[in-house]
């Protein structure tokens, strides 16, 4: 529902919930353990939202904007020039900040001299995101863990923790042919969404099996993947 409604929409249906939200974050929550006093805070982390629904929720312009990056300030045409250097600029009070800008034009410039100042912000943020932890990011953090597993289970390292970098290389070498066999998965330099995807379902994990010679290692694979698949939505 929040993913596909406008942001009035989805400003109208979760207000509620961030109301409640900040006083819990400046309040305390007072436990006794086994005779001891203990007291928590409550921290609220934004992550694993899509990039449609961060834009939402930060502000920002919808995805067809010239301002391509929710992570930065890089335009169309200045990421296609540079595919290599980038760094997390954008952040939550900043956003507020534009926005405020965008509002009330302090300045009295034009709107294309406007949208340049604010990079794209044009609506009021209402939920603080975590930048770095967006849906995207969190599945190639996690495909390139169970990346990591499928090759030392390959080399059962359990039994040979002390292997060699040479072996190693062999057990990746073993990975990619074999994924891009069955899976038709090409090797990589560096991890991308695509391939996140494509790797962490039952289906990959079935074909890494054919080169893990234990049957009980098999099953924890299948395991680990399946309540991987079950939280991922979560």
């Amino acid at each position: 529902l929040a993913d596909e409604s406008d942001h009035e929409t989805l400003t109208a249906i979760l207000s509620p919930l961030i109301a409640e939200r900040e006083p819990m974050k400046s309040s305390e929550l007072m436990l006794e353990m086994g005779g001891i006093l203990r007291t928590s805070k409550f921290i609220f982390r934004g992550t694993g939202y899509d990039e449609k629904l961060v834009r939402e929720v930060e502000g920002l312009e919808a995805s067809g904007s010239v301002y391509i990056c929710t992570l930065c300030d890089t335009t169309r045409l200045e990421a296609s020039q540079n595919l290599v250097f980038h760094s997390i600029t954008r952040s939550h009070s900043e956003n507020l900040e534009r926005y405020e800008v965008w509002r009330s034009n302090p300045y009295h410039e034009s709107v294309e001299e406007l949208r340049d100042r604010v990079k794209g912000v044009s609506a009021k943020p209402f939920i603080e995101t975590v930048p770095s932890i967006d849906a995207l990011h969190c599945d190639i953090g996690n495909a390139a863990e169970f990346y990591k597993i499928f090759q030392l289970e390959i080399g059962e390292v359990y039994k040979n923790p002390s292997a060699s970098k040479e072996e190693r290389k062999r057990w990746q070498a073993t990975l990619d042919k074999h994924l891009r066999k069955k899976m038709n998965l090409k090797p990589i330099m560096r991890m991308n969404g695509n391939f996140a995807r494509k790797l962490m379902t039952k289906e990959t994990v079935e074909a890494v099996c054919e080169l893990v010679p234990s049957e009980e290692r098999h099953e924890a694979l299948r395991e680990l993947m399946d309540l991987y698949l079950k939280m991922k939505p979560v």
